[in-house]
C-alpha cells in the first residue's frame, strides 16, 4: 500500500491515515488483514472470508473436510483471486499493516467512544452499523451488504451521507427558524391591526353616537318648537271661546231676570197688587229690552270646525325614508381594501 501518497493528498496525517487503514467491506478499521493476491488489496480476514463463503456456499463437505479451493473477486478491484484448499486462511496476513493499526490505536487511545456511537446490526448482532443503503436509505452493516438484505443495493459510507444528511438537516432547520420568524412577524403585525381595529371601532361609535345625539338634540328642539306653535294656537282659540261663553252667560243672566220678574207678577192674586208688580214688570220688560234680550240670538259664533288643530299636523315620512336610508360608506372603502388584498396575494 501507498502509504506516504495517501497522507501528503490531505492536510491532517492522522485522518489520512485512518483512511487508509479502513476495510473496503465493514468500513471499519482492519482486524487481522491479509493480502489479496495478486492485486495486493488488503481486507480483513473475517471480512474475506465471508465474502469468500458467500460465493462459495458449498466449499466444504458433509463430513467438514476441505475437498478443493475456491474464488471470489477483491471487493476494491473487483479482480478475481483463486484461493488454494486452504481458503482464505491461506492468505498472507499483512504483518505491516497490524503494526501500523497498533500504533494508531496508541496514538488515538485517548479519545474515548462515545455511548451509542456505534449501534449493532439486528440481522447480525455481532456486525456494527457501519454502512448506508443509498437504495433503501437505511443504515446497516457491512454482512448485509455482502451477502444480506442489501446485496444488490448500492451503498456509501455512512460518514459521509452524516455529514450530507447533517448538513442538510441544519439547512431545513435555518430555513424553518427563518419562517417561524416571518410568521412571528406575520403575527405581531396581526396583532396590531387587531389592536388598531379595535381603537378605530371605538372611535367610529363614538363618532355615530355623537352624531345621533346631535340629530336627536335638533329634532328634540324642533319638536318643541313646533309644540309651542300649537300651544300659542290653542291659546288663542280657547280665549276667544272663553269670551263668548262670557257675553253667552251675562246674556242668559239678564234673560233669567227678566223672567223671574215676570213670574212673580203672575203669582199675584190681588187685583191692586197685580197691577202694581204688573206694571214695573212691564215696564222692565219694555219692547226697547225684549229687542235687547233677543240680540242674544245675534251674538257673535264661531265657525264650524274652529276647534279642529289639523293645520298643525306634519307629515315626516320623508324624514323616515332618509333615516331608514341611513348607512356607512363602504362601497369605496371595500374596493380599495380588496385592490390591497389582491396585491398581497400576488406578492
Amino acid at each position: 500500500m501507498d502509504f506516504q501518497a495517501g497522507i501528503l493528498q490531505d492536510g491532517n496525517p492522522m485522518e489520512s491515515l485512518e483512511k487508509q487503514l479502513i476495510c473496503p467491506i465493514c468500513l471499519e478499521m482492519f482486524t487481522k488483514p491479509v493480502v489479496i493476491l495478486p492485486c495486493q488489496h488488503n481486507l480483513c480476514r473475517k471480512c474475506a472470508n465471508d465474502v469468500f463463503q458467500a460465493a462459495n456456499p458449498y466449499w466444504q463437505s458433509r463430513g467438514g473436510s476441505v475437498i478443493s479451493g475456491g474464488r471470489f473477486r477483491c471487493p476494491s478491484c473487483r479482480h478475481e483471486v483463486l484461493l488454494d484448499r486452504h481458503g482464505v486462511y491461506g492468505l498472507q496476513r499483512n504483518l505491516l499493516v497490524e503494526n501500523i493499526i497498533d500504533i494508531y490505536k496508541q496514538e488515538c487511545s485517548s479519545r474515548p467512544l462515545k455511548k451509542g456511537e456505534h449501534p449493532m446490526c439486528k440481522e447480525h448482532e455481532d456486525e456494527r452499523i457501519n454502512i448506508y443503503c443509498v437504495t433503501c436509505e437505511v443504515p446497516t452493516c457491512s454482512m448485509c451488504k455482502v451477502f444480506g438484505a442489501h446485496k444488490d443495493c448500492e451503498v456509501a459510507p455512512l460518514q459521509s451521507v452524516f455529514q450530507g444528511q447533517k448538513t442538510e438537516l441544519n439547512n431545513c432547520i435555518s430555513m424553518l427558524v427563518a419562517g417561524n420568524d416571518r410568521i412571528q412577524t406575520i403575527i405581531s403585525q396581526l396583532e396590531d391591526s387587531c389592536r388598531s381595529t379595535e381603537e378605530n371601532s371605538e372611535a367610529a361609535k363614538q363618532e355615530l353616537c355623537a352624531r345621533f345625539d346631535a340629530l336627536a338634540a335638533l329634532l328634540e328642539e324642533k319638536k318643541s318648537e313646533l309644540l309651542q306653535r300649537i300651544s300659542h294656537e290653542q291659546s288663542d282659540k280657547t280665549s276667544f271661546i272663553q269670551g263668548l261663553i262670557c257675553q253667552y252667560k251675562e246674556q242668559l243672566e239678564k234673560s233669567s231676570r227678566l223672567v223671574e220678574t215676570a213670574i212673580q207678577a203672575m203669582e199675584e192674586t190681588g187685583g191692586a197688587a197685580f197691577l202694581m208688580r204688573a206694571g214695573r214688570a212691564i215696564a222692565m220688560l219694555s219692547s226697547s229690552r225684549i229687542v235687547e234680550a233677543s240680540k242674544g240670538a245675534r251674538l257673535e259664533k264661531i265657525e264650524q270646525g274652529y276647534e279642529s288643530m289639523e293645520a298643525f299636523s306634519v307629515s315626516l315620512d320623508h324624514l323616515t325614508e332618509a333615516v331608514n336610508a341611513l348607512d356607512f360608506d363602504l362601497a369605496e372603502e371595500d374596493e380599495e381594501y380588496f385592490d390591497g388584498e389582491e396585491e398581497e396575494v400576488e406578492q
